[in-house]
């Protein structure tokens, strides 16, 4: 097993947090409050002007689309920013990915955030030509957004099989209906297309067909947001918080009529499709969250020789320090687990890394939620206000404890494959 990042990673990395430091950083305050006086004022979800000036200067210094990866990449790399032509490797992206983690802005205007890049991946590689053209250059090229609708708020979407949402296929067109939330993206004002995931038939046709297994029921079809039937019933707080401008909303189709070109890779694939898309996603998230942690310790490490209580540095009351050192040793951990499944992603795709990935998954948000409590514990009162930005990464790490899977379904992934080496059956 080899870590290390190639140089071109290592230099993109460094590039990375030089941008984040120097540009973004600087900004990010004042964005956070022009956001919030906008809240107050006026639309929240109309992206204020530094957004654009910022993708500018990414899309300049090669920071643009970074996460394509390496055997994807094709032209797209060259034409659309990412600096020297070409993709990376997941262990090549993972500390790119973490250097962003920390900041609120740096994944957006580098084009790297969620759901984006994971329905830009789908597009890459299970989209036709024309599916590329229409949608995925103006994805890469940041002109639109995307949302992914796959949880149902009715059923138990934790199991993708209860699903009751349809895309079925009459004639040339796809007929799609249901009612899906948490779908993230559905709140920017350049949101444009939705990838949709639904039953290809209804519940009691798919029944009494025998020769349609479990997971070729679902099929991905591409749904534009201004079709007919469509409708953005709500917007979603996570905790009190909307996540303007990108936001998770509940969105109803009614009918919704779409070209049956806009099928991805055919009736009944979106679980393979799904498999593709969710393990590089899941290594993006997890090392985003190590960045987060890494922010937060710092912040806690900082206020904790800064402040002086009952005449001693916070740092050395209460067993601070054991708890520094105890977050510095979950965090190493932590990166090293994630490395291991982006190398094992590597070498030999989804199925080679099926446990790896879960592990993260568990493992990682559980240790950001720790070491972010513990730096919101030591900033006090201030640590729960908008004034530092660790009740906001604490809701964050607490989402993805349930985003993309809950814990219970990834132990359960894990727990499987580990019984299976001494022959429990599925």
């Amino acid at each position: 097993m080899d870590f290390a990042p190639s140089p071109r990673a290592a230099d993109l990395t460094e590039r990375t947090r030089a941008f984040i430091r120097d540009v973004v950083e600087p900004v990010e305050g004042e964005y956070l409050r022009d956001l919030a006086e906008q809240r107050r004022t006026g639309d929240p979800w109309r992206p204020l002007p530094v957004i654009e000036e910022l993708k500018a200067e990414a899309r300049a210094r090669g920071l643009w689309n970074l996460w394509l990866p390496k055997e994807h990449a094709g032209e797209y790399a060259a034409r659309f920013g990412t600096d020297g032509g070409e993709g990376l490797t997941n262990v090549d992206y993972a500390p790119i990915a973490e250097a962003t983690g920390g900041s609120h802005l740096a994944p957006l205007v580098m084009n790297c955030n969620a759901p984006d890049t994971g329905n830009m991946e789908v597009l890459l590689r299970y989209g036709t030509d024309e599916q590329k053209a229409q949608w995925l250059e103006p994805l890469l090229a940041g002109e639109i957004r995307s949302a992914f609708t796959m949880t149902e708020p009715d059923v138990a979407s934790s199991d993708a099989t209860n699903m009751a949402a349809t895309a079925v296929v009459h004639g040339d067109e796809v007929v799609v209906n249901g009612r899906k939330w948490w779908s993230t993206g559905v709140g920017h004002p350049d949101c444009r297309i939705a990838v949709f995931m639904g039953l290809r038939d209804t519940p009691e046709n798919l029944e009494a067909d025998p020769g349609i297994d479990r997971h070729h029921r679902h099929t991905m079809v591409l749904v534009p947001l201004d079709s007919p039937g469509v409708k953005i019933e709500r917007l979603l707080p996570t905790m009190g918080m909307y996540d303007e401008p990108i936001g998770h909303g509940e969105v109803s189709f009614t009918d919704v009529r779409v070209p049956v070109g806009n099928i991805l890779s055919g009736p009944g694939e979106a679980f393979a499709i799904a498999q593709g898309r969710l393990g590089p996603g899941r290594i993006h998230h997890c090392m985003r969250l190590i960045g987060l942690a890494e922010m937060a310790l710092e912040r806690a490490c900082r206020r904790g020789l800064d402040r002086v209580a009952f005449g001693k540095p916070l740092a050395n009351l209460g067993g601070n320090r054991e708890r520094i050192a105890d977050a510095r040793i979950a965090i190493e951990q932590a990166r090293l687990l994630v490395l291991h499944a982006a190398w094992k992603l590597d070498v030999g795709g989804p199925l080679n890394a099926l446990s790896e990935v879960s592990q993260i998954k568990v493992a990682v948000p559980r240790m950001a939620l720790e070491v972010i409590d513990f730096a919101m514990q030591i900033h006090g009162g201030g640590g729960l206000s908008d004034d530092h930005p660790l009740a906001g990464a604490w809701t964050n790490a607490r989402a993805l404890r349930l985003a993309d899977g809950p814990d219970e379904v990834h132990q359960g992934v894990v727990a499987r494959l580990e019984l299976g080496k001494y022959g429990a059956k599925r």
